[in-house]
């Protein structure tokens, strides 16, 4: 039995990771939740799954959840509660679907831990990469992709050979405003931005979709994970998000990974890997989908997809800027403070204002993360005075 902690476990994929040991609970033991602040959500997990720790970030609401009587599980708060958790010794697999550059620290522990990560938390490889992949190497445990592309890449690649590898082709369901006109999204609302097509995902995710920075950000993920160059990573539209991502071999075959739309499928294939289980999500019906579809990106309505790519062509710290200014634009949209447009501009600024540094350490990189973030605060003030 594999002892499991979950950190983020009251959002999306925290809560249907939660759905996939619950439906096999002769392979997992869940050791460890975490959470940002929904106390009563978390309480509800730990009355259910028991475990022997629990953690949120928020030290106020920690304390109220430590007043609960949640008896066998010690409650802890904070970034140290969370790094103690994933190092201890009965821990097997930290799975992290942390939201943001607050993932880094402790997938980076886990790793030093010599814990296997499942990694749901993209920006932890979009601003921290080398770090992340080097620390893998040196400690010899698995990094196994919970996102749905990087999932299907993962899994077309099962058995090829590396040297046969020509291209990576990810796929986007386009969004909520694919077919929208500039002047329709210079007017978007945030709960329109909020109204994915096709997937149910935490609001900051949803928002990236809406924007393509979502997709930007599995490009930077992807050349980490699979070690391929941003020249050899396409990005197609596929409104259907049936085909989860593609890769193209040398011969010109092109293998793709299908299902339904469903988080619990990939969640499965980390937490079980490398064997294959039913699940209890429902098959795949071609017949009555009846077609799929595929466009290319428009780059000039959604410019945040072409700065991930500059970012990672400039390399450095220059993805951990895009990111972290991604992270504050967002939240400044969410908030009333800018317009959907306004949200590649701001991003743009802070990669043109930044002298990047070319082979960070962890320190310079978490640096760079957190001056963006207070040249970015400061930008939006004096906007608002």
């Amino acid at each position: 039995m594999l002892g499991v902690v979950i950190l983020g476990s009251t959002g999306s994929i925290g809560t249907q990771t939660l759905d996939v040991i619950m439906s096999m609970p002769e392979r997992f033991q869940v050791v460890g939740l975490a959470a940002g602040s929904n106390v009563d959500r978390l309480e509800r997990q730990i009355r259910e799954f028991k475990p022997t720790v629990a953690s949120l970030a928020d030290t106020a609401a920690a304390n109220r959840l430590g007043s609960r009587g949640l008896e066998g599980t010690t409650i802890l708060s904070g970034q140290r509660g969370i790094l103690e958790m994933v190092q201890r010794d009965d821990v097997d697999i930290v799975l992290n679907a942390i939201v943001g550059a607050e993932g880094i620290r402790p997938t980076l522990a886990a790793i030093e831990a010599g814990k296997d990560i499942a990694l749901a938390n993209k920006e932890t490889l979009v601003a921290a990469g080398s770090v992340i992949m080097a620390a893998v190497d040196r400690y010899g445990v698995r990094l196994l992709p919970v996102d749905s592309e990087h999932s299907a890449i993962f899994q077309c690649l099962q058995g090829a050979n590396d040297k046969h590898l020509h291209k990576i082709i990810l796929t986007a369901s386009g969004g909520p405003f694919r077919q929208s006109s500039l002047e329709k999204l210079r007017q978007v609302s945030v709960s329109e931005a909020l109204n994915h097509p096709t997937w149910d995902m935490g609001g900051k995710i949803t928002i990236d979709s809406a924007t393509l920075m979502n997709k930007g950000l599995e490009v930077i993920e992807a050349h980490w994970l699979f070690g391929v160059p941003g020249e050899q990573i396409d990005v197609v539209v596929h409104p259907q998000s049936i085909i989860h991502s593609l890769v193209e071999l040398t011969d010109g075959s092109v293998l793709a990974q299908l299902g339904v739309a469903d988080m619990r499928l990939p969640i499965q294939y980390a937490l079980t890997y490398p064997e294959r289980l039913p699940s209890s999500v429902a098959p795949l019906d071609l017949a009555t989908i009846g077609k799929l579809e595929f466009e290319a990106p428009d780059t000039k309505r959604f410019p945040c997809l072409e700065l991930a790519y500059d970012a990672l062509k400039m390399g450095g710290t220059y993805p951990t800027v895009l990111n972290a200014s991604n992270e504050v634009a967002v939240e400044a949209f969410v908030n009333g403070e800018i317009g959907f447009l306004d949200i590649p501009r701001l991003v743009r600024d802070a990669l043109d204002n930044h002298q990047g540094v070319s082979s960070p350490s962890i320190h310079e990189i978490l640096a760079a993360d957190a001056a963006v973030r207070r040249d970015c605060a400061t930008y939006l003030r004096q906007r608002r005075s």
